[in-house]
């Protein structure tokens, strides 16, 4: 899976990952400074939470086609500048309705970052390979949100939390200058050579190449993106409200609950490093690649919903810290399995714009979940129902896989084999 180049493209989406949930959690460990430095209720923490997404999601579609028409490389670079700049800027904020704006800026920055990700891996690497490779890359996402809790938590109790977001911004920005020097778009020689031919006896090189339209009616691309909707709602309530959840329900301080909020991050990531080598082995073993996403999908989404209910349910830290941590890992083993299911079964020229808007579906999930689950504890004075609330989605989302997901075929849209048009990775739309 490594050398002949691929070794510095896994490194540095890694920690594109880990620089982008560094980002995108300073807010969440420093929200209780904020709430009480511009005296924001809880509903409206959640709309800041929330706005975020409303830039993030509609560039997750624009992040899609661009990567298709400009190339991964230059897509990335510019997310990764952007979102650094608007990550900066959070300092100058002076209240609710400049945190909101900043928020969805920030977020249009971000939201190429996955499908940026998914694409490079579909330009490097074979279909035998691309869910291991997608694991490993995108496990610096939780890695990210792991390291976020005591570094930006040591930061705003030491120089306060307005620092922390010019040190990240820094990050960024140094990562943007060595993959612009050092990293190319799309491999050559050897490389390309073992990819065009792994394709060509892939079932995806039979399909016809259709306009990009045609793949976000198909009801694989649509229930995959209503799972990944599940996937991201409950990442979500866990990346925007978990600290809080530790201040405001058990009682903890900022210093330990920085330290508590590591250890889901951690399994995170070893989950979502996990998942796409168990769907290759999976994949090796019984030759059926479609089989070899679901089962790993549709049985860890079960035992994450089982997991993020019985949290909402126990009353004491400890346990709920250790569900939630099961929670999360289970989570994040079907991290990767969502793009792989669409580089399965999408010509490699539509990867990106269909992956972009799978995403998009998908995290409209952080539009409504943040507001909704502070209104609900608002109202309801716990956290128990926005618990039981996430649990219900993931298994909706399972269920939606196994009984609707499958490999598109030729006679999906009256075209026979002979009249496909094989498309490589490694051409142009």
């Amino acid at each position: 899976m490594f050398g002949q180049g691929r070794t510095l493209i896994i490194i540095m989406l890694f920690l594109a990952g880990v620089i982008n949930y560094l980002d995108r959690s300073a807010l969440s460990v420093a929200a209780p400074f904020i709430q009480k430095d511009y005296g924001l209720s809880t509903g409206e923490m959640g709309m800041i939470f929330s706005s975020f997404f409303v830039g993030y999601a509609a560039f997750n579609f624009i992040g899609g086609w661009a990567a298709d028409r400009y190339g991964a490389k230059t897509t990335l670079l510019l997310a990764m500048v952007l979102w650094s700049l608007f990550s900066g800027l959070t300092v100058l904020t002076v209240g609710f309705v400049t945190l909101v704006i900043i928020r969805i800026l920030f977020g249009m920055g971000e939201g190429p970052l996955s499908v940026t990700t998914s694409k490079m891996v579909n330009n490097w690497y074979t279909p035998k390979q691309r869910a291991r490779a997608l694991g490993t890359s995108m496990s610096g996402t939780p890695l990210g949100g792991a390291i976020s809790g005591p570094v930006v938590g040591f930061i705003a109790i030491s120089y306060g939390w307005k620092i922390s977001f010019i040190i990240i911004m820094l990050l960024g920005l140094v990562w943007a200058v060595v993959w612009y020097k050092f990293v190319k778009d799309k491999p050559d020689g050897k490389v390309a050579e073992e990819i065009r031919s792994a394709e060509q006896q892939s079932e995806v090189s039979s399909l016809p190449v259709h306009p990009l339209r045609y793949y976000l009616k198909q009801p694989t691309v649509l229930f995959t993106a209503l799972a990944f909707f599940s996937y991201n709602y409950t990442l979500f309530f866990f990346l925007t409200w978990f600290p809080s959840y530790l201040t405001m329900a058990h009682g903890l301080n900022v210093k330990d609950m920085s330290i508590a909020t590591v250890i889901p991050w951690l399994l995170g990531f070893l989950g979502l490093a996990l998942g796409g080598f168990i769907s290759d082995f999976v994949f090796k073993k019984t030759g059926r690649i479609m089989f070899s996403r679901k089962v790993v999908l549709v049985t860890c989404l079960l035992l994450c919903a089982v997991c993020i209910a019985m949290a909402g349910l126990v009353k004491t830290l400890y346990p709920a810290v250790i569900l939630v941590a099961f929670a999360v890992f289970f989570l994040y083993l079907t991290g990767a399995i969502y793009w792989a299911i669409i580089q399965d079964t999408v010509p490699a020229a539509r990867v990106g714009g269909v992956s972009g808007f799978m995403h998009f579906l998908a995290n409209t999930s952080g539009i409504i979940g943040p507001t909704l689950t502070g209104f609900l504890v608002q109202f309801t004075g716990s956290f128990t129902s926005a618990f039981l609330l996430a649990g219900l989605l993931t298994v909706i989302g399972a269920v939606c896989v196994a009984r609707y997901v499958r490999p598109l075929s030729a006679s999906d849209s009256g075209a026979s084999p002979a009249q496909a048009q094989p498309e490589s990775a490694l051409s142009r739309p």
